[in-house]
C-alpha cells in the first residue's frame, strides 16, 4: 500500500510545517513546482553566501607560542561579534585552501634572521614560491610579530602581506608590525581589523548590536600575563656544574602557591627580569643625569633609576635604537654606521647602549629623551624543567648564566645574571606561564619517546621524565644528553641515573665533547645508534629536540635525515618526505632557541 503522505517520516519539518506543505503540494501544477524549486535554490544560495561572509579563519605561524595565543584571543573576539571564527596552524593547511576562504587574518612571527617559525616553514615555502589560484574576493589583515634588535624585523608579516596582495586578496586593514612589547599594537590591530570586517560583511550576517560592540572589549584578560605577572618566591637555587667547569648553569625552584597557575610539561615560564645595578649606574654616570628625575613611560611615571632598572631594555642596540639616539647626538660618524649595513653589523655585535653613550656622546640629552630611545624590557622564556605532578605548587628552571667580555667591557645576560646574582631565597620573581602546545608528551603514555637535549636543552626532558615517572605503564624513553665534560657538566646526573636504574628512563646516551681529542656531540651518538633509533621511530616513537637552533638543531636534523635514509633504505626525496610526515603527524617536535 502506498504512503499517502507526500513527506517521508524522516522529514526535518515540524508537524505544523508538514501540514502546510501537504495541503499546498497537491494543488501545484508543473510550472508552479518548477518556480518553487528555482526559488528555493536561490534562497539557499543566498543563505550560504551569508554564512560565508561571517566565516573567519585566523591563520598563525608561531615559534614560542605568542602568535598562537593571539590567534586564540582573536577567535574569541571575533565570535563575540557574531563571526564563525577558527584558528588554524600553518602546519595543518595547504596554501591552495586559501582560495576557498572569504575572510582571513594572518598572525605570524619572524624567527632569527628573517626565517619562518617552525610550524610555518613548509606553508611559507609553498605560499611564496608556487603558482597559486587567484585570491580575489578574499578579505585579509596581517599582524607580524618580531624583534627590532634583528635586521629583518617582522619579515614574515611583510612577506605574507605582500604575497596576499599580489594574489589579488583585499587588504581590509593595514598590517601591524609588533616589537616584543606587542600588547597595545595587537589591541589596535584586532580592533581595526574586526571593525573593517564588520563593515564589509553587511547587515545580513551580523546583528546591529553585535556590530556596535567594540572588538577589544571581547578580549579576555588572563589572570597572569606580562602586564600582570605573578611574584613567585625563590625557594632554592643550586649550581649544577662542578668545580672547574667553564660553564655556570643554575637550577631554580620557584613557589607558585596561591597563584592558581597551571602548566603542562613542555610549557615555558616567562620571567620579567631587572637590569643589573652596575649597568644602570654606568648609564646614569656617563650621562650625568639625576637618577631621581621622573620620566614618563607607557605604563606610567617612574624615577629614571627605576625606569632603567625594571622597565626598559638598557642593553640591546639596533638600527632603530641608534637612529632614535642620533636624533639627539647628531653625530656624523654614527650616521655613517647607521646607513652602512656592513658597518652597522660590525658595530652592533657585542656592544650595548653604554658603548653608544661613550662612543658618541650626546651633550644635551635629558632623562626623557634618553628613555625614549629604548624599548620596553622584554620577558625571557625558559623551558620548564619540572612536572607539576612531581612538584605541586612549584616550577623549576634550568638556566645557563651568560657572562662574557667584548669591546673591552665585561658583559652579562640580563635575565640569567638577574636570576643568578640578584634574587635571594624568598625574593619574588615576576613570572607567567607561556604555553607551548606544539611541544607536548604524547596523549598515549605508552608511546615511545626519544629526547635530544644537550646543555640546558635538558630542561623540558627532565620534566618529561618526571611526568612519565608519575604515569602508570609509561612507554619506553631514550635520552641523548651532551655537554663539555662528564665530571663537571653532567646536569642532573644523579637524577637521570636513578631514573635509568628504576626503568623510568629506558636508554641513555651521553656525549661530552671536550673529554677526548676528537669532539663528540649528540648527533654523533645518534648515528652510532642508527639501527635501533630507526627501529624506535619506525615503531611510532615521538622524536624531540631542545636547545641551540643555530648549530645543534641543524646537525641533529641532518643526522635524523641520514638515519632514516640509510636505515630505511630510502632515497633522499623519500627520506625528506618521511621526516615531513613525522612533523605533520606530531612525531618530530622541536623547542629551539
Amino acid at each position: 500500500m502506498s504512503n499517502s503522505n507526500p513527506l517521508q517520516s524522516s522529514s526535518p519539518l515540524s508537524e505544523e510545517q508538514s501540514k502546510v506543505f501537504n495541503k499546498l503540494l497537491p494543488t501545484l501544477e508543473g510550472n508552479q513546482i518548477d518556480w518553487i524549486v528555482g526559488y528555493l535554490n536561490n534562497f539557499r544560495s543566498n543563505v550560504t553566501k551569508g554564512l560565508a561572509k561571517s566565516e573567519l579563519v585566523v591563520l598563525f605561524g608561531s615559534e614560542s607560542g605568542n602568535a598562537e595565543a593571539l590567534a586564540d584571543l582573536s577567535v574569541k573576539a571575533a565570535k563575540k561579534l557574531g563571526f564563525k571564527a577558527q584558528s588554524v596552524s600553518m602546519a595543518d593547511i595547504k596554501p591552495e585552501k586559501l582560495s576557498t576562504m572569504r575572510n582571513l587574518f594572518v598572525i605570524i612571527s619572524t624567527w632569527g634572521e628573517g626565517d619562518p617559525p617552525e610550524n610555518a616553514i613548509d606553508f611559507y615555502e609553498e605560499f611564496t614560491s608556487k603558482a597559486l589560484p587567484s585570491l580575489k574576493g578574499l578579505n585579509y589583515s596581517v599582524l607580524g610579530l618580531g624583534d627590532t634588535s634583528y635586521e629583518h624585523f617582522c619579515k614574515m608579516g611583510k612577506d605574507f602581506d605582500t604575497r596576499l596582495e599580489v594574489l589579488g586578496a583585499n587588504r581590509i586593514s593595514n598590517r601591524k608590525d609588533c616589537d616584543v612589547d606587542y600588547d597595545d599594537d595587537y589591541a589596535e590591530w584586532i580592533d581595526s581589523s574586526l571593525k573593517a570586517l564588520v563593515k564589509i560583511t553587511g547587515s545580513d550576517s551580523l546583528s546591529t548590536a553585535q556590530k556596535t560592540s567594540p572588538a577589544t572589549s571581547s578580549i579576555p584578560k588572563e589572570p597572569y600575563s606580562r602586564k600582570n605577572p605573578f611574584p613567585a618566591k625563590l625557594i632554592e637555587r643550586v649550581l649544577l656544574n662542578g668545580k672547574g667547569s667553564a660553564k655556570e648553569t643554575v637550577h631554580l625552584e620557584l613557589d607558585l602557591a596561591g597563584s592558581g597557575m597551571d602548566y603542562t610539561v613542555g610549557d615555558a615560564l616567562a620571567v620579567l627580569p631587572h637590569n643589573a645595578g652596575d649597568v644602570v649606574h654606568s648609564i646614569i654616570e656617563i650621562t650625568t643625569l639625576n637618577p631621581g628625575e621622573l620620566v614618563s613611560l607607557k605604563s606610567g611615571e617612574f624615577s629614571l633609576r627605576d625606569a632603567l632598572t625594571r622597565h626598559l631594555d638598557i642593553t640591546s642596540i639596533s638600527k632603530p635604537v641608534l637612529t632614535r639616539y642620533n636624533e639627539f647626538a647628531q653625530n656624523k660618524e654614527l650616521d655613517e654606521i647607521i646607513n652602512d649595513k656592513s658597518k652597522l653589523s660590525d658595530y652592533i655585535w657585542g656592544r650595548q647602549i653604554i658603548d653608544v653613550l661613550i662612543d658618541f656622546p650626546a651633550d644635551s640629552i635629558d632623562a626623557q629623551q634618553l628613555v625614549s630611545i629604548m624599548r620596553k624590557l622584554p620577558p625571557r622564556l625558559y623551558s620548564i624543567a619540572s612536572s607539576p605532578k612531581a612538584h605541586q605548587g612549584e616550577v623549576h628552571l634550568t638556566v645557563g648564566v651568560v657572562r662574557y667580555n667584548t669591546a673591552g667591557r665585561e658583559r652579562k645576560g640580563v635575565c640569567s645574571s638577574f636570576l643568578a646574582d640578584m634574587v635571594d631565597s624568598g625574593d619574588p620573581v615576576d613570572v607567567y606561564i607561556s604555553p607551548n602546545k606544539k611541544f607536548r608528551l604524547p596523549d598515549n603514555p605508552q608511546t615511545p619517546i626519544i629526547m635530544v637535549g644537550p646543555g640546558t636543552g635538558i630542561a623540558p626532558f627532565r620534566a618529561f621524565i618526571e611526568e612519565r615517572a608519575e604515569q602508570d605503564q609509561a612507554g619506553k624513553s631514550w635520552l641523548f644528553f651532551g655537554d663539555q665534560h662528564y665530571l663537571t657538566d653532567f646536569l642532573y646526573q644523579s637524577e637521570i641515573q636513578e631514573y635509568l636504574e628504576d626503568g623510568v628512563l629506558s636508554k641513555l646516551d651521553v656525549a661530552f665533547s671536550r673529554d677526548q681529542a676528537e669532539k663528540v656531540y649528540v648527533q654523533n651518538k645518534m648515528l652510532e645508534n642508527a639501527t635501533e633509533l630507526y627501529q624506535w621511530i619506525d615503531a611510532g616513537a615521538v622524536f624531540y629536540v631542545c636547545g641551540d637552533a643555530s648549530r645543534m638543531a641543524h646537525d641533529v636534523d641532518a643526522a635524523l635525515h641520514s638515519i632514516i635514509k640509510n636505515e630505511g633504505k630510502m632515497d633522499s626525496k623519500k627520506a625528506e618526505e618521511y621526516v615531513k610526515s613525522m612533523k605533520s603527524d606530531g612525531r618530530y617536535l622541536r623547542d629551539v632557541y
